[in-house]
């Protein structure tokens, strides 16, 4: 069984790998590794989870000296999200060194990127866009860069990056080491492997065998106009810890996040066409446990690496196995298990058959109650069967006081999906809900507010446990 210790780190290297845990190495991290270390250029394979961060960024903290200023080595990431993984990762990898890196990414101030790099920084991991402003405001100087990394490379491809990430190539020195990381190969990629880098070695990790073993695969056929519906349906029928819904485009994105909104669920959405305050926000949600369904386009969900991810819904089939094997592999992270649902429209099954025969196995049917389900969102005091209320516009409602409002972090979108997950209702029985600094009001019908006050006291409102009481008339 290889070591790390095997693979030529140095003793402070290897300190700070067991200071943070590390064991033994990943099949990516033991082939790219030693290669690396000699000084060779080399494309990886691998997808997000295989741990490819540190099979570039051990070497980057071997090669860099503390005692020089200059920047000597540059990871190019195609997105803020994973520019500050990759960040804090190489931070802890070079702690014992002395090793200084540097984020620069776009929606932060320059100033203070520009006057970090002034300060020195011996690694710089940044976003295309921003390291080149920084490149034309002469605030980033590659002359004495050694080391040069692309991560993500097919990501930077379906951003439009890549005549950018050319144009920093070339102000590096000609005598670099590069190395190249990407989950897929496609032909652009590869003729940007040709044009600059140097007799690269290539190191391929099998994909299926990342997650396979520890995600519940599962196919459901469905229509096409019937697909919004079984969303809802699986989403009820699974009660996710947290679970990530893929979809192709923004703009079904976007609809499948006002149809699960509007049925009382806790739910985002994320995908290219939102800000970057936008997706950050939505990201701190989805991290802190907050939010407990996204809705995300491949693109926009890549730099997400979330442990507490118990389900995968792949609403579009994806486009590629290796896409599927990627997306999968958002669940059953660290040793957890995950489930991961495809959604197979008629027209579908040579995709399905492509996906199949890529991970070595047949998706199972999912059907209703044929699983144990995770853990609900909302503690529950109590367990309520769903009121069976004729939503004729008759009844009558009665109007409900909780404690905590805006100033405890509350929105009408959390406070929705606590009541009718609390209390077994769907979204259309809770009505007229307004949030106010410190405390919540809402309707529900008047033959169940009784048990339904009963049910969401106590429950946990994003993080904030409420008390609720019937108002006064």
């Amino acid at each position: 069984m290889t070591a790390f210790a095997d693979l030529g780190l140095s003793e402070p290297t290897l300190q700070a790998l067991q200071d943070v845990g590390y064991e033994q190495p990943s099949p990516i991290q033991e082939q790219a590794i030693p290669i690396l270390l000699q000084g060779e250029d080399i494309i990886g394979q691998a997808q997000t989870g295989s741990g490819k961060t540190a099979a570039f960024g051990l070497p980057i903290v071997e090669h860099v000296d503390p005692t020089d200023g200059e920047v000597q080595a540059l990871v190019l990431t195609p997105t803020r999200e994973l520019c500050i993984q990759v960040t804090q990762a190489l931070r802890t990898y070079g702690a014992r060194k002395g090793v200084d890196v540097v984020a620069v990414f776009g929606g932060a101030p320059i100033r203070s990127q520009q006057a970090q790099l002034r300060a020195g920084g011996h690694v710089v991991v940044g976003t295309v866009g921003r390291v080149l402003d920084l490149l034309s405001r002469a605030s980033l100087h590659l002359s004495d860069c050694r080391f040069v990394v692309l991560d993500e490379a097919d990501e930077m491809l379906d951003l439009g990056f890549l005549e950018d990430v050319e144009k920093i190539l070339k102000l590096c020195p000609n005598g670099r080491q590069t190395a190249l990381f990407s989950a897929t190969m496609p032909p652009p990629i590869r003729e940007l492997a040709d044009r600059y880098l140097y007799h690269p070695q290539t190191v391929k990790v099998k994909s299926a065998n990342l997650t396979v073993d520890t995600v519940e695969q599962f196919r459901l056929e469905v229509k096409t106009p019937d697909k919004p519906e079984a969303l809802v349906d699986v989403l009820r029928e699974e009660r996710p810890d947290q679970a990530i819904v893929f979809t192709r485009t923004k703009i079904r994105a976007d609809q499948l996040y006002k149809k699960l909104r509007d049925k009382g669920m806790n739910v985002k959405a994320l995908h290219g066409d939102m800000s970057q305050g936008q997706r950050d926000g939505v990201m701190l949600s989805f991290k802190g446990g907050r939010v407990p369904i996204l809705v995300a386009t491949d693109v926009a969900a890549r730099g997400l690496d979330i442990s507490t991810v118990t389900h995968v819904v792949n609403f579009d089939v994806p486009t590629s196995p290796d896409v599927y094997v990627h997306r999968i592999g958002r669940t059953g992270r660290v040793g957890r298990s995950g489930r991961a649902i495809t959604f197979v429209e008629p027209k579908q099954q040579k995709e399905l058959q492509a996906i199949e025969k890529h991970i070595g196995m047949e998706l199972k049917p999912w059907s209703p109650g044929a699983h144990t389900a995770a853990a609900p969102v909302v503690e529950k005091p109590r367990r309520h069967t769903k009121p069976q209320l004729s939503r004729n516009g008759s009844e009558e409602y009665r109007r409900v006081l909780a404690s905590g409002g805006a100033a405890d972090g509350l929105e009408v979108a959390d406070v929705i999906h606590a009541i009718t997950s609390a209390a077994g209702l769907d979204g259309e029985a809770v009505r007229d809900v307004r949030v106010l600094q410190k405390f919540t009001l809402f309707s529900v019908p008047d033959a169940e507010a009784e048990a339904i006050v009963a049910a969401v006291d106590g429950a946990s409102v994003a993080g904030h446990r409420i008390r609720a009481e019937l108002a006064r008339s």
